[in-house]
């Protein structure tokens, strides 16, 4: 029998068509994904499919930590009766879903692939029946026990991944870790890169608080004022900082330092990831990276910023003291980092 999959359409430009006001979500967009099949199933042997459209589709831009829960809730809901998941998704904002879906869905044991694609998928020279076609067959590949992205004839995992480019049809990139599959003449997979089997552990929260997690960017100039004012918003639970290189940040700033030290003794959670977008943090190569290690700013090794943000909130929803949500921050939960001796980069 063929493999059967479950096909969440969410939005994003994939399953949008022109309109005088510009690009707008199409009506009934799986009856023109089930007729694609139809009229492809001749030429290429496909898995059988069936699609669910969310009844307010979003453009990702406009995604909240709790549409996480809705996708994860429905991936959840049919984990049973399908042999693999794909979540049709915009681009803006995929690699943030796919590695909060891949924190909540942890020991998966069936494929969960997202994609989408630059151009509508009824539009003339669409990338998009080409994504579509590859995340169909590594649905279906059960030697795949993760979250990933499909895009631009590569799948990678989803924690790994970023958007890198706004037009491209090679939009996202894994810059810390080598593609999980390759489209060439056939579809490569790359086992080796391929996360093991993992004893299941999922978790979906019954409520995510959006505005629990802040981010900041470092840039030359950036006030102690800056670092106090997010550490004071109400309701703030944990800080994504983008800092220099291996992790630097001014520390001849006194006041800055001690914002932030004051931030970690009221129990907001600091991570410190790089805005390189190879490496990692390694606070203790400068001073100015020690100095913030020495006051309990957390390295986020190298994560992703979307992986790093997405990991915190995921943390925090689980209702986690400070001091354990620290220890799992630092510790790889489903490939999202390196490990000591991992030197695939």
């Amino acid at each position: 029998m063929k493999p059967r999959i479950l096909i969440l359409h969410t939005g994003g430009t994939i399953g949008m068509e022109a309109t005088p006001d510009g690009l707008q979500p199409m009506a009934r967009f799986g009856r023109l994904l089930k007729q694609w099949q139809h009229e492809a199933d001749s030429m290429l042997s496909m898995p059988d499919f069936d699609v669910i459209e969310f009844d307010t589709l979003f453009d990702s831009a406009d995604l909240t930590p709790v549409h996480w829960l809705r996708i994860a809730g429905e991936l959840v809901h049919h984990w049973d009766v399908y042999d693999g998941f794909i979540v049709l998704h915009g681009t803006d904002t995929m690699a943030w879903t796919a590695s909060a879906l891949s924190f909540m869905l942890r020991g998966m044991d069936k494929p969960v692939v997202l994609t989408g694609s630059q151009i509508p998928f009824a539009a003339p020279r669409s990338d998009a029946q080409e994504n579509f076609q590859m995340a169909l067959a590594l649905a279906a590949d059960q030697r795949i026990h993760e979250v990933g992205i499909c895009f631009g004839r590569k799948f990678l995992r989803g924690n790994r991944a970023s958007k890198i480019a706004t037009s491209r049809f090679d939009a996202f990139a894994s810059s810390n870790y080598p593609p999980l599959a390759e489209a060439e003449t056939g579809i490569v997979v790359h086992g080796e890169h391929l996360l093991q089997a993992q004893e299941k552990a999922f978790f979906i929260p019954g409520r995510i608080d959006s505005e629990a997690v802040a981010a900041l960017t470092i840039y030359p100039g950036i006030s102690a004022r800056m670092i106090e004012a997010v550490l004071s918003a109400p309701g703030i639970r944990g800080l994504v900082l983008r800092s220099y290189g291996v992790g630097n940040m001014p520390q001849v700033d006194k006041r800055f330092v001690a914002a932030m030290g004051d931030g970690v003794a009221r129990g907001v959670i600091l991570v410190n990831t790089t805005q390189c977008l190879i490496g990692a943090v390694a606070p203790d190569t400068y001073a100015t990276g020690a100095a913030f290690a020495r006051i309990g700013v957390i390295s986020g090794n190298d994560m992703t910023f979307e992986a790093a943000c997405a990991k915190l909130h995921i943390l925090i929803a689980r209702g986690l003291l400070p001091e354990e949500i620290h220890r799992q921050m630092v510790l790889p939960h489903c490939g999202e980092m390196m490990q000591v001796g991992d030197d695939r980069m």
